[in-house]
């Protein structure tokens, strides 16, 4: 098979728009072990190998199908995930037709079919397929035998954790087929072979200085200088990055890189410190492994991804044609190394090796450093380099041959494609909330803070400029962390695919693996009860955020207001109503097709994708953005099918706390002439299916000078006061001290002058 050049788009147009943004992955029906046979119908065998003609029938489990060139075999057909997990990031697998020869090299693959969100909505699927291209003739028999280390996939920048998956899912079904020898001879047999086994000798505990760790080898370091990396990305054919160093002077030093496995006692010992190795061994279980990870200079091994998601992507452990990115659960900082002689290192980071991974650290291993530079404002240039390990011999016991049998690798029998996870014995959306937790804790907060501001509500709308500044810095922070950083924006999407689930397999799983956007539903299924859409639409949307900052904004440079007759905005609302129920509806025959009519959502473009996309879908954003300029929240009065999913609902509220007087309406008109989106009717009452609880006309409902009824208590409470006296009011009579050279005399009561 020839490789993607990324230019090629063998998908037409609208089809990678016929399935948007889904935050909340759409649960599906289990699928059967072995979905081999009914994928295998959508590819063609000279897809896999150049001039293969047609496929033989699938056996073994997990299955593969023989595909022929003539009457010869060219090689087998298997489904990546039929092998191995291949959950990407939407918590659904992602299945690859992979085409591998008897000698177990990758002639080709073809991505059939993935539930990925940021493949969906606006990263071309082109892009992301050719990504794979070094996996492509790589002969997989040297990575499973441990002689070449995996092949590193390109990163596509937007969608690293999906690239990253495809990859290593490939790549470890096929090093699993090999090892199984099921590519020779007999493919439906599993095979026995011989294994050396050797171990760490507990017994040495001899301290060693830096220098000395060294020399013996049991601290492996890899040192290069800016140009070094610079002449790098030229040799990888990437001039743009290689001309963006991070310092000016190409002697400079890009990194010094260390690693040592700490959990060997005599490296631990001299590395950690007694104390520091022993708190180590408490915390390993049975023949789980530690390597300690430290570096220094212009480029961090650590990078930022550990900060927003909880992974180290600028490091991978390898080992057998396996690959391991850490997380922050697996990792605790070191502020100095306790070995005599050692330097002072800006990075220095412990990690447990999740037991999950079986790391043998008896047996050679690589870490593998991944370089980025930026070549524009969304791609980055990627190049690896290797620090290759082997513990030395002084620190094992001698060896010993057994033989192992190797039987076939777990399968969807074992685990169901629905519930397949990437570490056994913890659930997928489990480890993504591990992940997130400082995210969860920072939506968590903004959402304590927002019942706050509803629970007291009366105290803050009388103190109106106070409300408003909270108002608009609420609003700021909706739309900058919580919608462009978290991109944890709703939408009408996630209804249909729940209505789906229902009915095709409901699966909670599927609901928790994207943690902000769950605890943000359940925020507004609370929020319903108590106050229906409003909390969601006027305080919990992202872009309707951008809607009302950017009309402050225009009235703040005086942009004139449009005010729509009421007769007129009536008959517009409900638009949104049938364009919702016309979704609803069309997801019952096809949910894509669905997804495809939803674009008349601009969240994707606005919030999501922060209008890096084509031009027709920007320019309908920024439509939607300008009419609100003149007429304050046009897109959620008129046209918003969320708002009316969430208006039906909200009617089934269970309290009232926006308060009225019986003059509202009759005849005072203020409120209903001051609601920012006239959910107000000329009659007085509040319409909750289009309130936006800005609270607006409680700020009125409480002062008195401007709400007609508060303005005519205040006048008379004056009048009262001008006209009656302390005692008429049962005030207590003030008290009169007379003084003589400042010091009092007697008390006297000034309404009668007599003394107290």
């Amino acid at each position: 098979m020839s490789r993607i050049p990324l230019s090629q788009k063998p998908f037409s147009f609208l089809p990678f728009l016929a399935a948007l943004l889904m935050a909340v992955p759409m649960a599906l029906p289990a699928l059967a072990a072995g979905q081999l046979p009914t994928y295998l119908q959508n590819v063609q065998p000279s897809e896999l190998f150049s001039g293969a003609d047609r496929f033989g029938e699938p056996v073994g489990e997990p299955p593969i199908a023989p595909v022929y060139r003539g009457s010869d075999l060219a090689g087998y057909a298997y489904l990546n995930s039929d092998v191995t997990s291949s959950v990407g990031y939407s918590g659904k697998p992602i299945h690859i037709m992979v085409g591998i020869d008897p000698q177990g090299v990758v002639r080709g693959f073809k991505l059939i079919d993935h539930k990925e969100p940021i493949v969906l909505i606006g990263i071309p699927q082109a892009k992301v397929v050719a990504a794979l291209n070094s996996i492509l003739d790589k002969d997989m028999g040297r990575v499973a035998s441990g002689t070449d280390r995996p092949p590193q996939v390109d990163i596509v920048s937007g969608a690293t954790v999906t690239v990253l998956v495809m990859g290593d899912s490939v790549i470890r079904s096929a090093v699993k087929l090999i090892r199984s020898d099921r590519l020779k001879g007999d493919a439906d047999a599993p095979a026995a072979i011989a294994a050396k086994v050797r171990t760490v000798d507990m017994s040495k505990t001899d301290i060693s200085d830096w220098q000395t760790l060294v020399g013996d080898g049991s601290i492996r370091s890899l040192r290069m200088s800016v140009g070094e990396v610079s002449d790098g990305f030229r040799q990888a054919n990437h001039p743009d990055a290689a001309d963006r160093p991070e310092s000016p002077q190409a002697g400079d030093r890009f990194i010094d890189l260390y690693i040592a496995p700490v959990s060997v006692p005599a490296i631990g010992r001299s590395l950690l410190g007694e104390v520091g190795y022993q708190r180590l061994a408490s915390r390993l279980k049975p023949g789980q492994s530690a390597v300690l990870v430290a570096g220094d200079g212009a480029y961090s091994f650590k990078g930022s991804g550990y900060v927003r998601g909880g992974i180290f992507d600028r490091i991978e452990l390898l080992q057998d044609g396996q690959g391991l990115r850490f997380r922050d659960r697996d990792h605790t900082r070191l502020p100095t190394l306790a070995a005599s002689g050692a330097p002072r290192l800006r990075d220095i980071a412990l990690f447990t090796v999740p037991a999950e991974f079986a790391f043998d650290v008896t047996e050679p291993f690589e870490l593998q450093l991944l370089v980025q530079r930026s070549i524009n404002t969304h791609d980055k240039a990627v190049i690896p380099y290797a620090l290759g390990y082997s513990l030395p011999a002084s620190y094992l016991t001698a060896e010993k041959a057994v033989a192992v049998a190797v039987a076939p690798a777990p399968t969807t029998a074992d685990t169901p494609s629905a519930t397949l996870q990437p570490m056994e014995g913890q659930a997928l959306w489990i480890s993504i909330w591990q992940m997130n937790r400082v995210s969860i804790a920072i939506t968590g907060g903004a959402l304590l803070v927002l019942t706050a501001i509803f629970f007291f509500q009366d105290w803050l709308v009388k103190r109106p400029v106070m409300f408003g500044w909270i108002r608009r810095g609420y609003l700021l922070f909706t739309l900058v962390w919580l919608g462009w950083y978290a991109n944890a924006q709703l939408s009408v999407v996630n209804v249909l695919t729940f209505v789906n689930s229902l009915i095709t397999g409901f699966n909670w799983e599927f609901f928790l693996a994207a943690p902000l956007v769950f605890i943000l539903w359940a925020a507004v299924a609370v929020g319903l009860l108590f106050w229906g859409r409003g909390p969601f639409c006027g305080w919990l949307c992202p872009f309707g955020a951008l809607q009302e900052l950017t009309n402050n904004l225009a009235q703040w440079l005086k942009v004139p207001q449009v005010r729509l007759p009421w007769g007129l905005h009536e008959r517009l609302w409900p638009i949104k109503y049938v364009i919702f129920l016309g979704l609803f509806g069309l997801s019952f025959y096809s949910v894509a097709l669905a997804e495809v009519f939803s674009e008349v959502e601009p969240f994707k473009t606005a919030i999501v994708l922060k209008f890096a996309r084509e031009w027709p879908f920007v320019l309908f954003a920024l439509t939607l953005l300008s009419a609100g300029l003149f007429i304050e929240r046009f897109y959620c009065r008129y046209l918003c099918p969320l708002g009316a999913a969430l208006a039906i609902p909200g009617r089934i509220r269970m309290f009232e706390w926006l308060k009225r007087y019986p003059e509202c309406g009759t005849p005072c008109q203020r409120c209903a002439k001051e609601c920012p989106v006239q959910s107000i009717h000329p009659e007085g009452q509040i319409n909750v299916n289009e309130c936006i609880y800005c609270m607006h006309c409680q700020e009125l409902y409480h002062d008195d000078h401007r709400c007609p009824h508060m303005i005519q208590v205040r006048l008379k409470r004056e009048k009262f006061t001008a006209l009656s006296t302390p005692a008429s009011r049962g005030e207590a009579p003030p008290k009169t001290v007379v003084t003589y050279n400042g010091m009092p005399i007697k008390t006297t009561d000034p309404t009668t002058s007599s003394p107290l």
